[in-house]
């Protein structure tokens, strides 16, 4: 089945740290520009970090710049978001997509191919 599947998600305390963890089913993840986003609770979904194809580039949302890290696996077809100095206003659904260009990577564009289920990340105390 052509699918993302990602985990990771879970409760941390304001400054503590949490690694999520994207990989594809029936396609190769490596193959593409992958992205991260989030969407809290009445908010839209909005791009948090994107990894061009070739990983010659990285975009991040201003909101977490210096925080947090995409990067691929080890493993093929796997992606990673390591979140450090969690904040509240981090707490949301996060999901992880492939993107069909590096340009729509770059724009942290919701237009991506596929979407993974989402993991909830909550930062309180």
């Amino acid at each position: 089945q052509v699918q993302l599947v990602q985990s990771g998600g879970g409760l941390v305390q304001p400054g503590g740290h949490l690694t999520l963890t994207c990989a594809s089913s029936g396609f190769a993840l490596d193959d593409y520009a992958v992205g991260w986003f989030r969407q809290a609770p009445g908010k839209e979904r909005e791009g948090v970090s994107c990894l061009s194809e070739n990983n010659d580039n990285t975009v991040y949302a201003h909101s977490v710049k210096g925080r947090f890290t995409i990067s691929r696996g080890t493993v093929k077809n796997t992606v990673f978001l390591r979140m450090n100095d969690l904040r509240p206003e981090d707490t949301a659904v996060y999901f992880c997509a492939n993107h069909m260009s590096d340009y729509l990577c770059s724009k942290l564009s919701n237009d991506v191919g596929y979407w993974s289920q989402g993991t909830q990340v909550t930062v309180s105390s």
